[in-house]
């Protein structure tokens, strides 16, 4: 039995990595023609290439789920298109069986999904988007088109570049209003410097321009340096230029809760935290409906077909994913649930399936 689980699980695993192979390559083939578009200045062509390979693993690991879709189809396809799956059954070997030697894989992919997704893809992912936004911020000035704005307090921020490590930023831009809402000073630096004091961490200003909005007028004043105090850590400003599903958990749930604690909407942060959360439990959804295809209707049917299957309820389920996420942020229902909806509906499909082939 145990030859037989090897086999049914070598045919899956190979089938997926057949499966990732060709869709990450082509999804690296757009990636780099994509960014060969920004490539001007200090960005070259080499750095466009760097960006390319750095931003992969978080690539793949998007693409796992699919993959495991995909190779699950193809892999058990290939042995009901050989009648191998006939034989097993007629040999008395239950479908619960054959269902758990293809689990047996899709729990590797489970487990290498949380750790590309916690711990390689987005120190990678971060430290890519911040060599591009230091090479194509080019100067100290202000650049509308690049960095990020964040509200800290009562201060509107624009950070220009955001250094690998969060330690280092060029061209900071404060905007203060007071209690009516009206702008009393606008402040711009150069760049700033992290420095861990023993009693209080602080920001080191370079290069400091600050014009005061009073009544009698405006007050110009620079300095060479100057002390920011603010509750910004280089931890959660290195994640700042990285898109919510492409973090860590770990950082999106320190960063949904930094947002709360500011008072400001953090409902995008925790959506995307409960969806890399519960992406190994899309994987084993997607799988188990694959599997029930396979036993039911999908078990005379080419392999052309198979893989046209695969795409669509891929695509089906993406699409789901797409209109129940924005909804979420819309009408203020719980991001969880807008999450656990599809995985749900994949789950009571497949169990449906796989009982009507018993």
């Amino acid at each position: 039995m145990r030859r037989l689980d090897r086999h049914i699980s070598r045919s899956v695993v190979l089938a997926m990595l057949v499966v990732i192979a060709l869709i990450a390559s082509l999804d690296l083939i757009f990636s780099l023609i994509d960014e060969l578009g920004d490539a001007e200045g200090d960005y070259t062509v080499a750095s466009a290439l760097a960006f390319v390979a750095m931003t992969t693993p978080t690539s793949v690991y998007e693409l796992l789920p699919f993959t495991a879709l995909g190779g699950a189809l193809i892999g058990l396809g290939v042995l009901a298109s050989n009648n191998e799956l006939v034989v097993m059954q007629s040999a008395g070997v239950r479908n619960s069986r054959i269902v758990f030697a293809v689990l047996k894989p899709t729990a590797v992919i489970m487990l290498l999904s949380l750790l590309i997704g916690e711990y390689v893809a987005p120190p990678l992912e971060q430290l890519a988007n911040s060599n591009k936004a230091v090479q194509l911020s080019g100067n100290a000035s202000i650049n509308a088109e690049q960095g990020v704005w964040r509200k800290i307090g009562e201060d509107y921020i624009h950070i220009n570049a955001i250094a690998p490590g969060g330690a280092s930023l060029f061209g900071v831009t404060r905007y203060r209003v007071d209690g009516q809402r009206r702008l009393s000073s606008a402040s711009f630096a150069e760049s700033a410097e992290y420095q861990q004091a023993s009693d209080r961490p602080y920001w080191l200003l370079n290069n400091v321009q600050t014009t005061v909005f009073t009544q009698a007028g405006l007050r110009t004043q620079n300095y060479l340096q100057e002390e920011w105090q603010v509750e910004l850590s280089p931890e959660l400003l290195s994640v700042l230029l990285v898109e919510p599903d492409r973090q860590s958990i770990s950082g999106l749930y320190r960063f949904a809760r930094f947002f709360e604690s500011e008072g400001l909407d953090s409902s995008t942060y925790f959506l995307a935290f409960w969806k890399k959360l519960f992406q190994p439990v899309t994987t084993l959804a997607l799988v188990i409906l694959a599997i029930s295809f396979i036993f039911g209707p999908l078990r005379e049917s080419t392999m052309g077909f198979r893989v046209f299957v695969a795409l669509a309820i891929g695509l089906v389920f993406t699409i789901l994913q797409r209109m129940m996420e924005p909804a979420s942020l819309i009408y203020g229902f719980s991001p969880l649930l807008a999450v656990l909806v599809p995985i749900l509906i994949a789950v009571a499909a497949g169990s449906y399936l796989l009982r009507r082939t018993q």
